[in-house]
């Protein structure tokens, strides 16, 4: 994950949205890795990828991100430090929380209020996985075809993957990475049922 500066918008319109998008395909030629899940905020992204050396990812955001800067500067006439801190990352397993872990990023947009479906929300990877509409940034989950026989059952059955389906199942399951992953997630949960 990469934020704004202070939680500052760094997505201002479609345009900027759409710019972005560009400069991952652009960049990710030259650091090469799979991109399985990703979800653009009006003030971070998140990804969910898988790389041979964590060099490659390092190198590939920091040319995204200092690209994208100067594109904002440039439009909007931004001083200052843009980007909050580095990117962040969690390693995720290989196993059937990665599905999930990338359903629970392209779920932000219905979290946060912005869209009520997620297929509603063109910036993030949910249409290629619950739609079947082409995304050539992206590679295929590895759990997706354990998902449905015909591409119509995977469809169907990701898009029906809920969120509290998603938390509920990892966490009975105990599939999270970490029991302090869990946990938190969890007091995400009945922190949002007290409201």
């Amino acid at each position: 994950m990469t934020r704004g500066n202070n939680r500052n918008t760094v997505f201002e319109c479609d345009e900027d949205f759409e710019y972005y998008l560009e400069l991952i395909e652009r960049f990710k030629k030259d650091h090469p890795f799979d991109l399985y899940h990703y979800c653009l905020m009006s003030n971070h992204v998140h990804f969910l990828i898988k790389t041979n050396k964590a060099t490659d990812f390092s190198n590939f955001m920091k040319r995204l991100n200092l690209a994208y800067f100067h594109h904002y500067r440039k439009t909007y006439g931004w001083v200052g430090h843009f980007w909050q801190d580095r990117f962040k990352s969690q390693p995720v397993g290989k196993d059937e929380y990665f599905i999930q872990c990338g359903k629970y990023i392209e779920l932000n947009p219905v979290r946060a209020g912005i869209v009520k479906n997620p297929e509603d929300y063109r910036y993030s990877s949910y249409s290629y996985y619950a739609m079947g509409k082409n995304n050539p940034l992206l590679t295929k989950d590895m759990f997706y075809d354990n998902l449905g026989r015909t591409r119509i059952e995977k469809m169907k059955s990701y898009s029906n993957l809920s969120f509290d389906d998603i938390i509920t199942s990892s966490y009975s399951e105990n599939i999270w990475g970490s029991n302090k992953q869990r946990y938190r997630e969890q007091d995400k949960i009945n922190r949002k049922q007290k409201v």
